[in-house]
């Protein structure tokens, strides 16, 4: 049983049942170390399945999309969309027999020293009817994630919206906007996505955006990191990258929309800051079905007032905004995994691990690729303390 003591210094705890929590699970699986994966939700990949829009798909050819031992099947598309996706997760799971403990809300989790020191993780699963239980294990993985809650700022004026306010999270589709002027704030990935997906459906949409980021179609990041796997120079695929943005889009500025001075794939590799992969949005923009404003300053009403001085009325605002890590609500460790924002204090490649056995995949802001990356150091750098550790024993039983 995992709450008992004995011989717990193998076992390692895994928290979260996300890409990362199913990849670190069977890479562990390959090298037959045990493990336990605990999920707070009813089921696997929560994210995806309960907080993710409708038209979703990955952003990245499939190719830089798949976990470890499972490459996604030549009949897959190039990129694949949410159910199909889905449908990924679940036969990894399978694959690997990963079964996670879900409804398992981990409360706290401590390294306690002594004969049997390791890691403590206290959990609350309500749903089976224990209140409480306890985990012991030598290692411990943190695979929550980044996106642990969403991230809703909070403008002067807000309470005072009369109408719809809801995050990126709760959205699925435009079709309940539809003739609705809607204000989208945030210009990431999900913010341009859904733009386009209200658009579509009838809606009025305006995006709001108060920084510099890059624009680019799925094919020139595709272009360029495959570039960069011949290892080309990063600066010289920046280069070519912002040619190749430059001849496809013409100047954005005009239409509110400024590129950075740095190069797509340097502020991926210093920053994570990804570029925006356009789906159809720019175009749109181009001819006035996407209003882009500047970022929003006070809300009074269903008046928005934006930096610049100007303002506009709506119907309802999506807040594309993100999400912060939850890690540091649980975790109990001197801070040499995770800083005061729940993300790694060790800057890439060398995020994922800490100190006292316990590491976290999924936090260097590189997608699924870097998941599996992530995934395949923890495992192999567990698996090689557990050798040396067979190997003095061995040694002082004069083996």
């Amino acid at each position: 049983m995992w709450n008992e003591r004995e011989d717990s210094d193998c076992r390692v705890i895994i928290v979260g049942a996300g890409p990362s929590g199913l990849a670190t699970a069977a890479c562990l699986s390959v090298l037959s170390i045990p493990y336990v994966v605990l999920e707070r939700d009813d089921c696997i990949a929560s994210l995806w399945r309960h907080r993710a829009y409708d038209r979703l798909s990955l952003h990245l050819a499939k190719r830089f999309c798949e976990l470890p031992h499972f490459p996604h099947p030549s009949t897959a598309p190039t990129y694949i969309p949410k159910d199909r996706f889905l449908r990924y997760l679940d036969d990894y799971a399978a694959r690997f027999r990963i079964s996670p403990r879900l409804g398992s809300e981990v409360l706290s989790a401590v390294r306690e020293a002594g004969p049997h020191r390791g890691w403590v993780v206290k959990v609350n699963n309500p749903d089976e009817g224990n209140p409480s239980s306890e985990f012991v294990g030598g290692f411990l993985v943190v695979a929550t994630g980044e996106n642990g809650e969403p991230h809703l700022p909070q403008f002067k004026g807000l309470g005072s919206f009369p109408g719809t306010i809801i995050h990126s999270s709760q959205y699925k589709s435009g079709c309940t906007f539809r003739g609705k002027n809607v204000l989208v704030v945030g210009c990431g990935n999900s913010g341009m996505e859904i733009a386009f997906d209200l658009c579509n459906h009838g809606a009025l949409p305006s995006i709001s955006v108060r920084s510099e980021f890059h624009v680019a179609s799925r094919e020139i990041i595709h272009f360029g990191m495959l570039l960069l796997k011949y290892r080309l120079p990063l600066s010289l695929v920046d280069k070519i990258v912002l040619a190749l943005c430059k001849l496809k889009y013409g100047d954005l500025s005009k239409y509110g929309i400024i590129r950075p001075k740095e190069g797509v794939f340097f502020l991926k590799a210093t920053e994570g800051r990804s570029a925006v992969i356009d789906v159809g949005t720019v175009k749109k923009i181009k001819t006035g079905e996407i209003q882009v404003l500047p970022g929003v300053s006070t809300i009074e009403g269903d008046r928005v007032v934006f930096s610049n001085g100007s303002s506009h009325y709506f119907d309802a605002i999506i807040f594309a905004t993100g999400y912060r890590s939850v890690a540091n609500n649980w975790l109990k460790e001197d801070g040499q995994l995770l800083n005061a924002k729940g993300l790694p204090t060790r800057r890439f490649p060398n995020h994922w691990k800490g100190d006292n056995g316990v590491y976290c995949v999924g936090f260097g802001n590189r997608g699924l690729d870097g998941i599996s990356s992530d995934a395949k150091l923890v495992a192999n750098d567990i698996d090689m303390v557990l050798r040396a550790k067979a190997s003095m024993e061995k040694f002082n039983k004069g083996d």
